[in-house]
């Protein structure tokens, strides 16, 4: 599903990602763990062309993914979630997560401006398929209430939704349980597995909850001044000294 090999990003004199290489397979779910500055979300960045590599290679489903331009992403089977959240704070939380389907439109701007037939119809179409996305993730509640003003545990669930009705075959989520409770990390990290299995998603995910990583994902990738330090099983990862020694910051 994502090949990436020795990916390199600068920013002026500092190296971000620094040859960081790894895959994953269709189906799986990776955690993608680091202290803060570690360059995960940089990773994220590129692999949505939110920013430019200045080496390697990064390819999904064998298509050169650096080669793509950013608002072709979402076309190609891959969303993403944001470490700080990405909503438009005034409009609902239903046109919120409608906004996530936009790729898959044909209005033009013509069409749409003029509200011809096909564009109302298309709109109830997406309005609709919003409706029963905010309603698996039990969300119904607030689709007209504006985003500004909710929980920040409910902001990541429509973030969630934003990215599911975009219909992924690929999901990036970045930090999706920053800021949760013991119970809400729990529940969401059963939503999560099911909708894996209900969606036949590839997940992506950058943590620091170690136990919601540990937990839900079958392989962990660890990074550390943008170079990877470990990778492999959670009981593996969990017990390299390298890893302990990134996250303490004293030797083993």
């Amino acid at each position: 599903m994502l090949e990436v090999h020795d990916l390199t990003v600068r920013f002026g004199g500092i190296t971000a990602l620094d040859g960081v290489g790894f895959s994953v397979a269709a189906g799986e779910m990776v955690g993608l763990i680091g202290p803060n500055g570690a360059g995960k979300t940089t990773l994220f960045n590129c692999l949505t062309r939110r920013c430019d590599a200045d080496g390697g290679t990064v390819r999904h489903e064998g298509k050169d993914l650096l080669a793509v331009p950013p608002h072709a992403i979402a076309a190609l089977g891959i969303a993403r979630t944001f470490q700080n959240l990405g909503l438009f704070p005034r409009i609902s939380v239903r046109d919120n997560v409608m906004v996530g389907a936009h790729h898959r439109g044909r209005a033009g701007f013509l069409t749409a401006a003029l509200r011809l037939p096909g564009v109302r119809g298309e709109e109830r179409g997406l309005r609709a398929e919003a409706d029963a996305v905010l309603q698996r993730l039990s969300l119904s509640h607030v689709a007209d209430h504006p985003a500004a003003g909710l929980p920040f545990g409910t902001l990541k669930r429509v973030e969630l939704a934003r990215a599911l009705i975009g219909r992924p075959r690929l999901l990036l989520l970045d930090e999706p349980v920053n800021g949760l409770n013991s119970a809400e990390v729990e529940e969401f990290a059963g939503t999560l597995s099911a909708l894996r299995d209900e969606h036949d998603l590839t997940v992506v995910v950058v943590e620091h909850h170690m136990g919601f990583v540990m937990g839900t994902c079958e392989r962990i990738v660890c990074l550390d001044f943008g170079r990877k330090i470990a990778e492999g099983p959670p009981e593996q990862v969990q017990r390299d000294p390298g890893v302990i020694e990134a996250y303490l910051g004293t030797a083993v």
